[in-house]
C-alpha cells in the first residue's frame, strides 16, 4: 500500500444520499417500524441507590385497563448469560444505583405502560451508598487497562528529579465534570420474536456488534439474531455498545408473546445507556529557560459503577503529545454505586487534552513565550511513547494556518488589555489529537443488478456523520463509475458484517473494505459485469501499523468575551484547522467538524450533570436544567483543514474526522477566557461565578 485510490467523485462536496428522506420525515428510525401488534414497555427505576427489593406490590398495575404483563425479577424470563452485570436485567433483586431497572410494565399503549409503571409499588431493603469521587480516597485502585486497551500506567525517564531540577515548573489539578449523551433519537427498541428467532430494530452504532452481543446473553445462536438499522438520529458513543433497555425489551417480548417496543424517556437516559466519567486529572510539568519540556506527569483520578469496570483513557493523548524525555501518567478508579459509564465522543482525549492543553497554555505563559511558540518548540520528532515515526503530523501546519486565518499575529498577550463596552475581550488556542485507526472484521459485498447498478452491500452505521454518501463515494471510484450508478445498502445483519461507528474508524474501516471489494469485482468481471455477477471483500491488513505512529490533529482558535461586572461569559468566534487525510466529501466533513466544535464549547461552558450524593442520583436529568449548545452560544464558528497525503493510515489515506473537533476546544475557550480575564478556570464548566472572586 504505497498509493492511494485515484479520485474523481471522492472529495466532491456532494449533497448526503439521506438528506431529502430525513427532511422529509421518511427516513425510518427504530421506533418507527411498522410491527404488527405491538405492544409498549416502560421501566420501572429503584428509587434507592444501594440495597435490595424486598417486596413488589403489582396488584394496582395489573388492574389497570390495558396492561398486558408486569415483570419483576420473580416472573421475568430467565436468561442464559448473566456474565454482563449491566445486561443482566431483572435476574435478581439487587439494587447496584439509583435508576436501575427493577421492573416493567407491558401494555396496549406507551402512555398505559406510563401510568402503570408509576402504580407500581416496590419495598427495599436500603444499604448505605457511595457514590463520592475524591482524590484522596483510600480505596482507588489501578485498573488491568484503560480504553480500549491501553496501559494504565506508564513511566520514562526519572520524573521526580526532572521536575524537581527544571527551571520552571507547574503542579496544577484540572477537572471535567460528569456528561451525558443527549441524541435527538432516544435510544429505542423493538423486539419481535418468531419461533426462535428474533428480529430487532434498534437504535445503534453498530448492528453487528448487537447481534454479537446480545445473543449468547439470550441463549440465542448469533445467525437467529437479525439486527436492523438504517438510520440513527445521533449516538455520540452511546449508541455503539447495547445497554439495558435492548435486552428488556427482547426479555419482554419473549414473555409476553407480542412484539415489544420500548423508547427510552429523556430522564432514563441519565441512569440507563452510559455517560462520560468525571475526572480529576493531576498535572505537573518541567521546562528548561528556553521553554523546552523535560518533563510531564498526568495522574487521573476518574469513577467507575461498582458492578462493571470502565475505564477512560484520560491520560494516554499526554504520552504522545509533545517532546519530553521525562513522562509518566496513570489512571485510578473509584468504584461508586453510581450507573456504568460508557463510551462518549472521543473517549480519553477530549477529558485529557482540556487537563493537558490548559496545563500547556500556563506553561507557556509562565515561560514567557507565546502560546503557539510554546507548542511549536516542543514538538517531538518522532512518537514520544513507541519511537515510531509518524505517518502524518500536521499540527504545526494546522497552528500557523490557524493563527492566519484568525489573526492571531495582531494579540496582545496581556490580560485583561482589551476591553469594549464593559466586556473583557480575549483570544485563546489549543491542539487536538485524535488517532488514526481501523476496526477488523468488516466485509463488503458488490452485486450487478438487473437495473445496470451496483449494489453495495455492508453492515455500517450512519449516525448523521455521511455514511450513505460517502461509502457511495468511495465505490465509484472503486469501481470506476458515476455516482449515479451505485446504490448502497447499510444498517441490516442480513448484510455482510461490519464494524461499529466508533472510535472515529467507520469510514477507514468500511471504505477498505468497499475497495477490496472493487478490486476483487473489477479482477473478476472487468469493466462490463453482466447482471448477478458478484464480489466480496474485507479490510486488508495494513503493514504499516506496526511502522508508524498514526494520528490527526488540529488546531482550536477561541476569543471569548466576558462580562466585566457579572461574570457572563459568550464565546464569539471558534476556529478550528485540522490535519485529518484525505477528505472524502468536504460538505459532510465540514458538518462533522463544526459538529465536533458545537459539542466541545457545550462541554466548556453549559453541559454538567449535577450529583445529589444524598440520594445517588442526577437532578437535572433532562433538557431544561442539563444545558447543551445553542446557535446563540457562538457568532462565528469556521472549521477549515488543510491537504494531508498519509499513503499509509488505509488504502484511502483517510483519517477519522468525527471526533477530534471537539478535542482541545474547551482548552482553548478556557484559555481564551483566561487571556480576557486574568483569572484561570481549571474546572469545567466555565461559570461566571468562577470569575467574581
Amino acid at each position: 500500500m504505497t498509493g492511494l485510490l485515484p479520485a474523481r467523485v471522492i472529495g466532491q462536496p456532494l449533497e448526503r444520499a439521506d438528506g431529502m428522506a430525513k427532511v422529509t420525515g421518511t427516513a425510518t428510525y427504530a421506533a418507527e417500524h411498522p410491527v404488527p401488534g405491538l405492544t409498549h414497555l416502560h421501566p420501572v427505576q429503584a428509587t434507592i441507590a444501594r440495597g435490595r427489593v424486598s417486596a413488589v406490590d403489582t396488584a394496582q398495575a395489573e388492574a389497570l385497563d390495558g396492561v398486558i404483563a408486569v415483570l419483576t425479577p420473580a416472573n421475568a424470563p430467565r436468561l442464559a448469560s448473566t456474565e454482563d452485570p449491566e445486561l443482566a436485567v431483572l435476574q435478581s433483586d439487587e439494587v447496584a444505583f439509583r435508576g436501575q431497572v427493577i421492573g416493567a410494565v407491558v401494555a396496549t399503549t406507551p402512555e398505559i405502560a406510563r401510568h402503570a409503571a408509576g402504580l407500581v409499588q416496590v419495598s427495599y431493603v436500603e444499604q448505605p451508598h457511595d457514590v463520592a469521587l475524591r482524590p484522596d480516597r483510600a480505596d482507588l485502585y489501578a485498573p488491568d487497562k484503560v480504553n480500549p486497551a491501553f496501559p494504565t500506567d506508564t513511566e520514562q525517564g526519572d520524573v521526580p528529579s526532572a521536575l524537581a531540577d527544571a527551571a520552571v515548573r507547574l503542579d496544577q489539578t484540572y477537572t471535567t465534570a460528569w456528561y451525558h449523551n443527549n441524541p435527538m433519537e432516544p435510544h429505542a427498541t423493538i423486539a419481535s420474536w418468531d419461533g426462535g428467532d428474533l428480529t430487532l430494530h434498534d437504535s445503534t452504532q453498530g448492528v453487528t456488534a448487537v447481534r454479537d452481543t446480545v445473543a449468547p446473553v439470550l441463549g440465542v445462536a448469533p445467525e437467529r439474531v437479525r439486527v436492523i438499522c438504517p438510520h440513527v438520529g445521533g449516538g455520540f458513543g452511546s449508541k455503539g455498545q447495547p445497554h439495558v433497555h435492548l435486552v428488556l425489551a427482547a426479555l419482554a417480548a419473549k414473555a409476553v408473546g407480542r412484539p415489544v417496543r420500548l423508547v427510552v424517556t429523556r430522564q432514563q437516559m441519565f441512569a440507563l445507556v452510559g455517560y462520560r466519567t468525571p475526572t480529576i486529572q493531576r498535572i505537573r510539568m518541567g521546562a528548561d529557560r528556553t521553554g523546552r519540556l523535560t518533563a510531564i506527569s498526568v495522574d487521573v483520578v476518574e469513577q467507575t459503577s461498582r458492578i462493571k469496570e470502565f475505564a477512560e483513557q484520560t491520560a494516554v493523548p499526554a504520552r504522545m503529545m509533545y517532546a519530553a524525555p521525562h513522562r509518566r501518567t496513570t489512571h485510578r478508579l473509584a468504584a461508586l454505586d453510581v450507573p456504568v459509564p460508557s463510551w462518549m465522543r472521543a473517549p480519553g482525549e477530549c477529558p485529557g487534552m482540556f487537563g493537558l492543553e490548559t496545563a500547556v497554555d500556563e506553561m507557556a505563559a509562565a515561560c514567557g513565550l507565546d502560546p503557539i511558540e510554546f507548542r511549536v518548540r516542543n514538538e517531538p520528532e518522532r512518537d514520544p511513547e513507541t519511537g515510531r515515526p509518524f505517518s502524518s503530523r500536521n499540527l504545526v501546519a494546522c497552528l500557523r494556518e490557524g493563527a492566519r486565518r484568525f489573526g492571531w499575529a495582531h494579540r496582545d498577550p496581556t490580560p485583561r488589555a482589551r476591553r469594549e463596552a464593559g466586556w473583557l475581550v480575549g483570544t485563546g488556542v489549543a491542539a487536538s489529537t485524535y488517532p488514526a485507526g481501523r476496526i477488523a472484521g468488516s466485509s463488503v459485498t458488490i452485486r450487478f443488478g438487473p437495473d445496470r447498478r451496483y449494489q453495495v452491500e455492508t453492515a455500517a452505521a450512519d449516525l448523521g456523520t455521511g455514511t450513505w454518501t460517502a461509502l457511495r463515494q468511495i465505490a465509484a471510484d472503486a469501481l470506476g463509475v458515476d455516482y449515479a450508478e451505485v446504490d448502497l445498502r447499510i444498517g441490516d445483519t442480513a448484510l455482510p458484517p461490519a464494524s461499529v461507528a466508533g472510535g472515529s474508524t467507520g469510514i477507514a474501516s468500511w471504505g477498505s473494505a468497499v475497495l477490496d471489494a472493487a478490486e476483487a469485482f473489477r479482477d473478476k468481471f472487468g469493466a462490463n459485469p453482466s447482471e448477478g455477477d458478484e464480489a466480496s471483500g474485507g479490510m486488508p491488513d495494513n503493514p504499516h501499523t506496526e511502522r508508524y505512529a498514526m494520528h490527526a490533529f488540529g488546531a482550536q482558535f477561541a476569543e471569548v468575551r466576558v462580562r466585566e461586572d457579572t461574570g457572563e461569559i459568550r464565546v464569539s468566534r471558534l476556529l478550528g484547522v485540522f490535519a485529518a487525510g484525505r477528505i472524502v466529501n468536504p460538505r459532510t466533513a465540514r458538518s462533522q467538524f463544526i459538529g465536533g466544535m458545537t459539542m466541545g464549547l457545550s462541554m466548556a461552558l453549559h453541559e454538567q450533570s449535577v450529583l445529589d450524593q444524598r440520594f445517588g442520583h442526577i437532578v437535572n436529568h433532562d433538557l431544561a436544567e442539563y444545558h447543551i449548545a445553542a446557535n446563540a452560544d457562538v457568532a462565528e464558528l469556521e472549521a477549515h483543514w488543510i491537504d494531508e497525503h498519509d499513503p499509509y493510515v488505509n488504502p484511502l489515506g483517510t483519517k477519522g474526522i468525527g471526533e477530534i473537533g471537539i478535542v482541545g476546544t474547551a482548552a482553548a475557550i478556557s484559555n481564551a477566557a483566561h487571556h480576557a480575564t486574568g483569572v484561570r478556570v481549571r474546572d469545567l464548566p466555565i461559570t461566571l461565578d468562577k470569575f467574581l472572586s
